[in-house]
């Protein structure tokens, strides 16, 4: 048995061979992020394998992010067990073989081998084309949603330039009736200088009948004696990030749809959990992967990074410890949003959520443990391909 490990990097991969002795086979072979340097190293670990067989051979790389997607790929196509090693515990083992401060990709890729040899990791699987899909899906949005979010810093900060006093009359700025009103009048004085008749109808239309005569006299006379700053440079930039929010916006809708679109060919049977979205749902299922991984919920808990942290020293252990976090952030948030919705509309979740918060327990300690309630319900669901029942 042969054990290679690789150093994944964007234009090249640093690779080291052992045996099952332990010893160095190879520990100077760099292949470049290419076709090419995928035979290379394909026909690398041939020439060692004795008669050629591949089942003798076990790979193992790190989970970082994009660069090992393609080698992956072309590894598992050639029939190669692959091992996917969390990077903490990379760091962790080469830390714990020496004291020097010692970091290169050579000893990395090194590092990865041994942990092959001495450690029986599962071999890696590539999940459905839906759930990639669904993976590639959700993180876009999720980059979108940042995108859109830094806009909308954007426009508080020239809102607190040009009009101050303006959000005083908007339960929100980010409301489409605000927004329609910066994109027309971009400035105090232009409400102020606006006739009564046309600021009614743009806050009547775009409020859809909340907002009337009376609000657009107030923000007339809100406007004569506002101290912003108006000038025509500031007027423009709002405007043009206004439309790139609605531009964003309407991207996001349309990302939506196609991950609606994803989520109902799964039909997986965590959407038979009330209060959980095509969003979140497709989120869940495509950190989560294949179940098969998991073999308990306290493993998706610790992959999710909500299990608490644990500090014993002699005859101290600390009661109260914070969440590790250290897992997938986007498998967190989309757990304790939707523990949130499904305890708002299932009365077993509400119950437990007010059970915990009765025994003196902060909302978001208590939250966590409905976290940690609706993690074994999506397991069991998942593993036993079978609906939600609602306990009353």
């Amino acid at each position: 048995m042969i054990f290679i490990g690789i150093d994944v990097a964007k234009s090249k991969h640093d690779c080291c061979i052992i045996n099952s002795d332990g010893t160095i086979i190879n520990n100077s072979l760099r292949i470049s992020n290419s076709r090419e340097g995928f035979e290379k190293l394909y026909f690398s670990i041939l020439s060692i394998l004795p008669n050629k067989d591949i089942s003798n051979a076990k790979i193992g790389l790190e989970s970082t992010g994009h660069y090992s997607t393609n080698l992956q790929n072309f590894l598992y196509s050639k029939g190669f067990k692959l091992s996917i090693l969390n990077p903490l515990s990379t760091n962790l083992f080469r830390k714990a073989q020496t004291l020097r401060k010692t970091k290169t990709d050579k000893t990395d890729a090194l590092v990865i081998a041994k942990m092959l040899f001495s450690d029986d990791t599962k071999s890696y699987s590539p999940v459905s084309y839906q759930i990639q899909e669904l993976k590639s899906l959700t993180r876009h949005r999720y980059r979108l949603i940042g995108y859109r979010s830094k806009l909308k810093l954007s426009i508080t900060r020239l809102i607190d330039i040009i009009f101050p006093e303006l959000p005083k009359y908007f339960w929100s700025i980010h409301q489409k009736s605000s927004y329609r009103l910066l994109s027309e009048l971009p400035s105090p004085k232009h409400i102020a200088d606006c006739h009564l008749t046309k600021l009614t109808n743009i806050l009547n239309k775009s409020s859809n009948g909340r907002y009337g005569k009376d609000k657009a006299i107030v923000l007339k006379e809100v406007a004569n004696t506002s101290i912003g700053t108006c000038t025509r440079s500031l007027s423009f930039e709002l405007q043009q990030t206004i439309r790139l929010i609605q531009s964003v916006q309407n991207e996001i809708n349309i990302l939506d749809s196609q991950i609606k679109e994803v989520v109902i060919e799964i039909n997986s049977p965590i959407m038979s959990i009330p209060g959980i979205s095509y969003t979140l749902a497709s989120i869940i299922l495509a950190e989560i992967g294949d179940i098969q991984r998991f073999t308990k919920p306290s493993k998706i808990l610790a992959f999710a990074g909500l299990d608490p942290s644990t500090y014993q020293s002699g005859k101290f252990n600390a009661s109260h410890t914070p969440m590790v976090k250290r897992g997938s952030t986007y498998l967190r948030f989309a757990i304790l949003t939707a523990s949130r919705t499904v305890s708002m509309r299932d009365y077993t979740f509400a119950a437990y959520l007010n059970k915990k918060q009765s025994e003196g327990k902060h909302y978001y300690v208590a939250m966590s443990h409905v976290a940690k309630k609706l993690v074994r319900v999506i397991f069991h669901l998942l593993k036993s391909n079978t609906t939600f029942a609602p306990q009353m």
